[in-house]
């Protein structure tokens, strides 16, 4: 497969090329660096709502113009807001790859937000907020964020609130996307079976002429503000979600790799610690796993399990004696080993599609500014110590930066 290559048009967007001759499909996607850590407080889930509304038309395409484009070639099409970013994509069988990118890039460049529709699609995302907020896995983990990042953006739920989506009009989501949808602040890339020069004759044509625009800021998360100490909430459920959580450095600190095969090997498979002294050992829960959230300069790791309500303390403690083992045991040559080779494989078995290869490089290019080839990534793995991964495990694990949040049943 050759390899990926980063261009940069003059007007700043920049362009990965990951070409691989024996795909069926190619994949075309637009990463935006545009998320809801970059709203102000106000317009709280704007960039959620714009990710919505770009499927619902264009100055010549209808939403169903839109869906039959690319559904009726046997393709698929999608989008995604998170804190820090937006993407949309778009996988067709490989000669079919022109329409893709002539319908992202139409529905980036001239989305109508027409009225009708805004009146629609904001029903449907409130809609999904009480979805979400109905599912108390959900609940546990946005308390959780909001309690961690405790008055920053990055606390605020990516898709808002009711009340603030009610305040947005068809052209205030107009304005932001003048605001946010730049060329210097957008990675595009193009992901399987195509001709590299075609490909990026196709990208400039639509996008090389624009003016760069100015990438939209985010307020920096100060180092000083401390995380609450709980959070809480009842539901009528009948098992407890609980999450404990800590707040960490960014995606930028030295030890990233030391972070992401502590948190691997705490809880990111069946044979991890919590998975093992929490469910196959005792029984006290279904799902117990581990996340780590890396962000620009601050990060989250957390561990999240469902159990009976009865069941809390036992977990508490059991949870408590392996985050003190973490911090005091540095973890076996042979446990690394089983570790490395598990983070390693599922980081490669993952970049086998051409899409997974997209979500790669974009965020790749919109983090660091750089592809970051595969063969640098397994040498970071490779060459954490076990002495690393305990220093990892003291560094996170810190009560200064600790949340407990709960979602309990109502009579608990």
């Amino acid at each position: 497969m050759p390899p990926a290559t980063l261009e940069t048009l003059p007007n700043g967007l920049r362009l990965v090329l990951a070409p691989d001759p024996n795909a069926e499909s190619a994949t075309f996607g637009l990463f935006l660096e545009s998320g809801s850590r970059h709203e102000p407080a106000s317009l709280g889930g704007i960039s959620h709502f714009i990710e919505h509304m770009l499927f619902k038309g264009t100055a010549t395409r209808t939403a169903l113009e839109i869906s039959r484009a690319i559904e009726g070639r046997g393709g698929n099409f999608n989008a995604l807001t998170s804190e820090e970013g937006t993407c949309f994509y778009a996988s067709m069988p490989y000669e079919f790859l022109s329409t893709a990118v002539d319908i992202v890039s139409d529905m980036y460049l001239n989305a109508s937000i027409p009225d009708a529709e805004f009146e629609r699609e904001r029903r449907v995302i409130i809609e999904e907020i009480k979805m979400y907020d109905d599912d108390p896995s959900s609940v546990v983990d946005e308390n959780l964020s909001a309690a961690l990042f405790d008055g920053h953006a990055l606390g605020r739920p990516v898709a808002g609130t009711p009340a603030k989506l009610m305040a947005m009009t068809p052209q205030t989501l107009r304005d932001y996307i003048k605001k946010a949808y730049a060329p210097s602040a957008t990675v595009a890339v193009i992901s399987g079976r195509f001709d590299p020069s075609s490909a990026s004759a196709l990208v400039r044509e639509r996008f090389g002429s624009l003016p760069a625009g100015r990438p939209v800021k985010s307020s920096a998360f100060p180092e000083s503000r401390a995380p609450k100490p709980s959070a809480e909430a009842k539901r009528d459920i009948q098992q407890l979600q609980l999450a404990a959580g800590f707040r960490t450095k960014g995606r930028d600190a030295a030890d990233r790799y030391a972070y992401s095969l502590f948190d691997c090997m705490m809880g990111k498979s069946m044979s991890s610690r919590l998975f093992q002294s929490i469910r196959e050992k005792r029984g006290l829960s279904y799902d117990v796993r581990s996340y780590l959230n890396l962000f620009r300069e601050t990060g989250a790791w957390g561990v999240f399990m469902g159990l009976a309500p009865e069941n809390e303390d036992k977990a508490m403690s059991v949870l408590e004696r392996e985050f003190a083992r973490a911090k005091s045991h540095k973890p076996s040559a042979s446990e690394l080993r089983r570790t490395k080779d598990f983070l390693e494989g599922s980081f490669r078995l993952g970049l086998e599609s051409p899409r997974a290869r997209l979500f790669y490089l974009g965020p790749c290019v919109i983090n660091y500014g750089r592809i970051i080839p595969v063969s640098e990534m397994m040498a970071g793995f490779e060459n954490v110590t076990p002495e690393q991964v305990m220093q990892a495990a003291n560094e996170i694990i810190d009560d200064s930066a600790r949340c407990i949040s709960r979602v309990a049943p109502k009579d608990r």
